[in-house]
């Protein structure tokens, strides 16, 4: 039955499921992937902690939706892992020896329930997962990374850093996708980033990169970056945009998850007609809304852009003094006191809007869970994946 098999399918789910324990099995699969090929230990981070993680909980959501019977998903995840994973220096012989690896540690792992039926659903979906992922990487001719020079560094916050490169040729991106980022100071550890800016003919690219509290590569970034610094930086991802048949917009950003919805506006300023669309920007005090110049000077000119500023706290921290004022000339809505959540539905559902939020997981959770309250349609509301 193969991939048909649901029981065994559910068996292989619940076996590589961290919910039930599968930690040792993870660890098991490392152990003997790199003894197989030990080229392949080269290509992950010392600390694989987050990296078995990530994996127990790809193959848990695979699998299940393998029981669910739903493929159209898990292959396109798949083959962009495939293509994604190009930039890690995966070849072909790392796939032969992953499925090795994987088949051998799952037949160990339930010998005791091994027979002809779980043999052949196991062998199947095995055989889907490196297929799909080989196949995508081997049909994409493209180079998986382009190499930027860093630049201009600006220290806008506390804790967020404006960091602009010059890329050694143009990446093409659409407004609103992120890439993965590698810095000098974290080799093989990649970060998520979103461009602050629409894709540059002439290689030019800018993010805004905070600081993540306990983060291993983000305080870097933000502490370390110096003019000079090579960085590397992945194919885009993602498909969050805005429908120009789709009506009017709602943006909710908090902190630096403006950098997308920033690059969307600035792409619509290209066009003659334009939605309206408005942004709340939020943070927790006033000092951190750190991009309020550009938007004052975007919406003096966009009459179909509302930008309305929002903070936690009503004033600033003694430590706002040492960093740049962020206060716009008058213009734009009278700030908003309050959390991002509570400030947007206060004005209502909004279930008229694209709606578009961007930020921590747990501020675009928040907001998306008031929201739906509020009544707006949860097919209307776009955000990256939070994991």
């Amino acid at each position: 039955m193969g991939l048909d098999d649901r029981d065994a399918l559910r068996i292989l789910r619940d076996t590589v499921d961290p919910a039930f324990g599968s930690d040792e099995l993870i660890r098991r699969f490392y152990t003997r992937w790199f003894a197989i090929d030990m080229s392949v230990r080269d290509l992950f981070p010392p600390d694989m902690t987050a990296q078995r993680k990530a994996f127990a909980k790809a193959l848990t959501w695979l699998f299940g939706e393998l029981v669910d019977q739903r493929a159209q998903e898990p292959v396109a995840f798949l083959a962009q892992l495939g293509r994604d994973h190009r930039k890690y220096g995966v070849t072909q012989r790392h796939y032969d020896s992953l499925q090795d690896a994987l088949l051998t540690t799952l037949r160990t792992q339930l010998i005791e329930e091994w027979d002809d039926r779980l043999a052949e659903a196991t062998h199947d979906a095995v055989a889907l997962l490196v297929g799909v992922m080989r196949g995508a990487a081997d049909a994409e001719k493209g180079p998986p990374f382009c190499d930027g020079t860093v630049i201009e560094l600006i220290r806008a916050t506390r804790d967020v850093s404006v960091i602009r490169l010059q890329l050694d040729r143009p990446l093409y991106y659409h407004p609103g996708q992120y890439v993965t980022v590698q810095v000098p100071q974290w080799p093989r550890r990649w970060r998520y980033l979103s461009p602050s800016i629409p894709a540059d003919r002439g290689g030019g690219i800018e993010f805004h990169v905070r600081s993540v509290p306990g983060g291993m590569v983000s305080p870097a970034i933000v502490a370390e970056t110096r003019p000079g610094d090579r960085w590397r930086v992945s194919n885009p991802h993602g498909g969050m945009h805005i429908d120009r048949d789709g009506g009017d917009v709602l943006m909710v950003a908090g902190g630096t998850g403006l950098a997308p919805l920033r690059t969307l506006i600035m792409d619509l300023t290209r066009k003659a007609v334009n939605p309206r669309v408005h942004l709340f920007f939020g943070a927790r005090y006033p000092c951190e809304l750190y991009d309020l110049q550009t938007l004052w000077q975007v919406a003096s000119h966009n009459p179909w852009l509302s930008v309305t500023p929002v903070s936690e706290y009503n004033t600033d921290p003694p430590w706002a003094a040492d960093f740049p004022d962020v206060q716009p000339p008058r213009g734009l809505h009278v700030r908003q006191t309050g959390t991002l959540p509570a400030v947007v539905t206060r004005y209502g559902s909004w279930g008229d809007r694209q709606i578009l939020i961007c930020g921590s997981p747990e501020m675009v959770e928040a907001t998306k869970a008031a929201l739906l309250a509020k009544g707006a349609p949860a097919e209307r509301i776009q955000h990256d994946p939070l994991a």
